[in-house]
C-alpha cells in the first residue's frame, strides 16, 4: 500500500542578474556566487497514509506542480526529502513522451514498457486501454492525425491501466467530453475504494469537495492549512479576493448624532455578523442580517421543499460605495456550492451606499433544493466586472447563517440535487 511523507521539504531556483553571471560564477567560483535563490518551496511537512484522498489547492506559481515533482522524484530538492512506499502513477503532463509519427498502440506499447510492463502484460492490458480511450478506429493511426482530446484520453487510459498504490493527478481530468471526464473520475474512485493513495492537484473547488477526504492549502510556496477540504477552499477562495487568510472582523463606532443612524433603529444594536475561517472584512462595511422570510413576512429558518421565500441580506455602510453590489450562495454540507450569483450577474443596479445608510437587500425564488441542511455565504463587492468579479471586496463571510429544508407532502417523490417539478402527459395508441 501507498504512503507518503514529506519532511522539511525546500525547494529553490537559482537567479543570475545577467545572462553572463552563471558563466562567470561557473569559470570564477573563487569570486563567490553571483546568484540568489528564489524558494518556491519552503518548508513544507506533511505525512499521508494509506488509502487517502488528498487534494492540493492554490493560486497559479503557489508551488503545488513542483511539490509533485518532487514527490516523484523528477525534481530533487534543494533541503529535506519526500518518501513514498509503494508503486506511483503520476498524471503531471498527460501524453509527454508520446511520439507523433509512431500509431496510437506503438505509443501504448513503448508507454508500458516504460511503465515497468512486460510485453505479455502490455498485449494483455491493450483491449482495455483501447476501449476506454475510445479511439478504437484510430489505434493503429499516426498519433499526429489525433485531436488533442484523443491524445489526452490515449494518455489517460495507459497511465491508469493497472491500479497504483499512490495516484498522483495534476489537473489532468479535464480530458475529454464530459461523458469522458465521468469515467476518469469513476475510474479514479475506484481506485480510491480499492485502497491506492491519491494525491489530487485541481482548481476545481467542486472536484477538491467530491473527491477529496482532506486538503493541503499551498500558499506562497508554504502549507498555509492541512485539514478538511471545505475549510481550506474558504481559505483558497480568501486569497483569490485578493485578500489577506488573516482578515478579521472590524467593528466601527458610529456617531450618535448621525440622522440616519437612528432612523433605523433596528439595525442600531445589531451586532456585526461573522462567517467562518477565510472570511473577508475591512472597516468599510458589516452585515448585519441574513434571514429568511416567507409571504406572510414570518422569519423562517426552516423551509418546505418547493416554497417561495425571500432571502433579505442587510449591510451597515461605514464608507461610501458608489457601485455596491450584493450576492449570495448557498451551500450543502459536504461544501458544494449548489446556486450563487450577485446583483451585478443580474444586471442590476443598487444605486451609491452613502456613509452611515444602510442597504437592505432581498432576493425571492422558489426553493427547491432536497430536504437537508445547507449554509449561506453572503458578500458586497464594489465595481463589479467580467462575469461577476469586484475590484474592491468590501465583505464575504463564509456559512454566515444555516437553514433546513423540509419535505413538501404535496410534492412529488424525488431524489437528487434539485426538484425539476415536471409536467407528465403521454398519449396511447
Amino acid at each position: 500500500m501507498g504512503s507518503i511523507t514529506v519532511r522539511h521539504l525546500g525547494k529553490a531556483y537559482k537567479q543570475y542578474p545577467t545572462r553572463w553571471s552563471r558563466l562567470q560564477e561557473w569559470m570564477f567560483p573563487f569570486l563567490g556566487e553571483r546568484h540568489s535563490n528564489r524558494w518556491v518551496l519552503k518548508d513544507i511537512n506533511f505525512s499521508i497514509s494509506s488509502g487517502e484522498a488528498v487534494g492540493i489547492i492554490g493560486v497559479n506559481g503557489a508551488g503545488k506542480s513542483t511539490l509533485l515533482k518532487l514527490i516523484t522524484g523528477t525534481s530533487q530538492p534543494t533541503l529535506g526529502g519526500a518518501h513514498t512506499t509503494g508503486r506511483i502513477a503520476a498524471l503531471l503532463e498527460l501524453g509527454l513522451g508520446f511520439l507523433p509519427d509512431f500509431t496510437g498502440r506503438q505509443n501504448v506499447e513503448m508507454a508500458g514498457q516504460l511503465m515497468g510492463l512486460s510485453d505479455e502484460e502490455i498485449r494483455t492490458l491493450m483491449p482495455d486501454i483501447i476501449a476506454f480511450a475510445e479511439i478504437d478506429e484510430y489505434i493503429d493511426a499516426p498519433l499526429r492525425v489525433y485531436s488533442s482530446g484523443m491524445q489526452m484520453r490515449l494518455a489517460f487510459s495507459v497511465a491508469t491501466c493497472i491500479r497504483p498504490d499512490i495516484l498522483i493527478v495534476d489537473e489532468a481530468l479535464a480530458v475529454g467530453d464530459i461523458f469522458f471526464q465521468q469515467k476518469c473520475f469513476q475510474r479514479i474512485s475506484a481506485f480510491v475504494e480499492a485502497g491506492s493513495t491519491l494525491l489530487f492537484v485541481s482548481h476545481s473547488s467542486g472536484t477538491v469537495l467530491n473527491v477529496c477526504n482532506r486538503c493541503l492549502y499551498i500558499r506562497q510556496g508554504e502549507l498555509a492549512f492541512d485539514g478538511e477540504p471545505k475549510e481550506a477552499i474558504d481559505l483558497f477562495q480568501a486569497e483569490l479576493l485578493g485578500r489577506s487568510r488573516h482578515a478579521s472582523i472590524s467593528t466601527s463606532v458610529h456617531p450618535e448624532g448621525d440622522k440616519k443612524w437612528h432612523e433605523h433603529e433596528a439595525f442600531r444594536h445589531a451586532p456585526a455578523l461573522v462567517g467562518r475561517n477565510g472570511s473577508i472584512a475591512t472597516t468599510r462595511a458589516e452585515c448585519v442580517g441574513v434571514r429568511f422570510v416567507r409571504l406572510d413576512g414570518e422569519e423562517r429558518q426552516s423551509i418546505t421543499a418547493d416554497e417561495h421565500v425571500t432571502l433579505k441580506l442587510d449591510f451597515r455602510i461605514l464608507d461610501t460605495l458608489d457601485d455596491p453590489h450584493v450576492g449570495f450562495k448557498i451551500r450543502d454540507r459536504f461544501g458544494v456550492v449548489l446556486f450563487e450569483t450577485n446583483s451585478y450577474c443580474m444586471d442590476k443596479t443598487l444605486g451609491v451606499a452613502e456613509a452611515g445608510s444602510y442597504l437592505s437587500v432581498q432576493f425571492s425564488f422558489f426553493l427547491t433544493l432536497f430536504p437537508a441542511e445547507y449554509t449561506i455565504t453572503v458578500g458586497l463587492g464594489n465595481h463589479g466586472y467580467g462575469e461577476g468579479l469586484f475590484r474592491e471586496v468590501i465583505c464575504y463571510l463564509h456559512e454566515v447563517n444555516t437553514f433546513v429544508v423540509v419535505p413538501n407532502p404535496e410534492s412529488i417523490i424525488w431524489a437528487g440535487m434539485t426538484n425539476l417539478r415536471p409536467q407528465l402527459s403521454f398519449e396511447t395508441y
